[in-house]
Parts: structure tokens; C-alpha cells; sequence
């Protein structure tokens, strides 16, 4: 081996009174940069080695005061996207709290002022003298008899129209019965009822217009009330015409057996047709017969036109 020197052996040793740096009042003192490490003489720096790299060690954050909360620290439910965490929760439960006592708040306000206007009218008549008590009640009194006589007028302004109503139907239905009356005994209207149908035979055709005329004038005595003869609507201004064998009626022609319908008391145009010298003696001795059957139900269906007068007209005026 040979007797080269070692790299420490050039290095003084440091004074041993050397100072140590001032420490900071209150400060702990720290290890010193020169220490030497264990294993290793004092003073002398180790060699870094080649292959060593350098690796930076992250600075560890310092410890926050106790009670305070770090900055960086994020809260798991706030870094979570779309703000569905429990702080977005809180914030609403916190505003639908805060409605809901406004809207309880704005209800007792309303009866509590509810509650002092009622407490202050009764405060007020409670206080009143008796002269005001008198009037008030001579106000209350006369504003209750004009309601009931406003309703007594509304009363009876109802019954009068329901009786205006009730004469109008009662006018309506009347006039509605003349207008069949009188429909029946013009021939413009059919009619049924009780009746007779008679039938005219006359073989020989020997029946003349006379006859025709004298049965009709016969059972309208009796209280027909409506008539035809076959097919023609006799009416007020019927005529009879034509010669034996060959009558019209209205100037329809009717051939024999005359059909007759009319409807009337059965039982009186039965006797008065059946009157000594009276239609059917008349007919039977021209060589005719006639054949009266009473019935319940005839039917006169056969219709008149209607006759515009020519000359008369209402009268109008008293």
C-alpha cells in the first residue's frame, strides 16, 4: 500500500470554541449544517455519488391552526359536479323554511287585525252613551224594514209575472181552442166523435136536390156539428145542384148511394130524420130508402178550402 495522503488529512479541524449561530429568543436550536454524520469524520463533507439523483421530496403543508379549515380542502358533495351535494339541499330547504314562515307570518298578521277590529267595535258600543246605542239600533231597525220591503216588492213582482205568465197560456190555449172550433165548423179542419152514418139509396135515381137539402137542414136542426156528403166537406155556404141522377155537391159530383157522415148527438138527428114527413118519409116515396146507423167514432176527414171574403173585414176600433 502506499502512504498517499487521505483526503481529510489537508482539512484543518474546526476550533473547538468555535460560536454557534444566535439562536432566535425562544427558538429551539437546530442541528448544525457542519455536523458531521455518524460513521464519519467531522468536518469533512460526504461525496455525493455519481449515480445518486437528486429527488425533490414534496413540502409537506403546513398544519392549519386548530379550528380553522384549510383552503385547499374541498368538500365532497360541493366538488361534485351539477351542485346535488347536501350543501345544495340545505340551501333550499333553507328558502322553502323561510316562505313557508313568511306566508304564516302574513296569516296571523290578518287575524290578529281581524281580531282587534272586532275587539274595537265591541270596545266601542261597550263605551257608547245610550243616546248613540238608540240611534244605532233606530238605524239597524230601519235598514231591516227597507230589505223586507224590497223583498216584499221582489215577491211580488214575481207572483205578478208568474200570473202574467199563467194568463198568457190560459189566452194562448183559448185561442188555440176557438181557432178547432171554428176549424170544425168551416171544414177546415178534420174531426172525430160520436155520430151516425146514413146512406141514401135511390135506384130509381129519383132523389132530387131538395132532398139532399132537406137532410142537411134536418141534422143541423138536430145538432150536427159537422158533415159530409162522400167526399165534399159540407159547410155554411154548400150548395146543392144539379138533376136527379146526376147531383153536385160544392160542384163535385156525387153519385148514389149518397154516403152521408156527420157527427152530432146520435140519438136526436135519428129522430129528427125519422120524423113523420121528414127525409126518410120523403126519400121512401120517391122509390129510395135510407139506412141510419149510429156510431161511436166518425171520422169527418174530408177538408173545405178556406174562403177569403171579399167584401167583409174585421171591424176594428170600439
Amino acid at each position: 500500500m502506499s502512504d498517499s495522503p487521505r483526503p481529510d488529512d489537508g482539512v484543518p479541524p474546526e476550533p473547538a470554541d468555535s460560536a454557534a449561530p444566535e439562536q432566535p429568543d425562544g427558538a429551539a436550536p437546530g442541528p448544525s449544517e457542519d455536523a458531521a454524520a455518524p460513521g464519519q469524520p467531522a468536518g469533512v463533507p460526504e461525496a455525493p455519488s455519481e449515480a445518486a439523483v437528486p429527488v425533490e421530496t414534496p413540502a409537506e403543508p403546513a398544519a392549519a391552526p386548530e379550528g380553522v379549515a384549510g383552503t385547499d380542502e374541498v368538500a365532497p358533495d360541493e366538488a361534485a359536479p351539477g351542485g346535488t351535494g347536501s350543501s345544495g339541499r340545505g340551501r333550499r330547504s333553507d328558502r322553502l323554511a323561510a316562505a313557508l314562515i313568511g306566508v304564516l307570518t302574513l296569516l296571523l298578521g290578518f287575524a290578529f287585525a281581524v281580531q282587534v277590529r272586532s275587539v274595537g267595535d265591541d270596545t266601542q258600543y261597550a263605551g257608547a252613551r245610550e243616546e248613540d246605542l238608540v240611534r244605532i239600533l233606530d238605524d239597524l231597525n230601519a235598514r231591516e224594514e227597507r230589505l223586507r220591503q224590497q223583498l216584499a216588492d221582489q215577491r211580488s213582482a214575481l207572483q205578478e209575472l208568474s200570473s202574467s205568465d199563467s194568463q198568457t197560456a190560459a189566452a194562448v190555449e183559448e185561442a188555440r181552442r176557438r181557432t178547432e172550433a171554428i176549424g170544425i165548423l168551416n171544414g177546415t179542419i178534420a174531426a172525430q166523435g160520436a155520430g151516425l152514418r146514413m146512406t141514401i139509396h135511390d135506384p130509381d135515381q129519383a132523389v132530387r136536390v131538395a132532398d139532399l137539402l132537406d137532410a142537411v137542414q134536418e141534422l143541423r136542426g138536430a145538432g150536427a156539428e159537422t158533415m159530409q156528403i162522400d167526399d165534399v166537406r159540407v159547410g155554411v155556404s154548400t150548395a146543392v145542384t144539379g138533376q136527379p141522377g146526376d147531383l153536385m155537391i160544392d160542384g163535385h159530383p156525387i153519385s148514389a148511394p149518397y154516403e152521408v157522415l156527420v157527427i152530432g148527438s146520435p140519438q136526436d138527428m135519428e129522430t129528427a130524420l125519422n120524423i113523420p114527413g121528414g127525409v126518410v118519409q120523403h126519400i121512401g116515396n120517391r122509390g129510395g130508402s135510407v139506412d141510419i146507423v149510429q156510431a161511436p167514432d166518425i171520422v169527418v176527414d174530408a177538408l173545405r178550402p178556406l174562403d177569403t171574403p171579399q167584401y167583409a173585414s174585421p171591424k176594428t176600433g170600439n
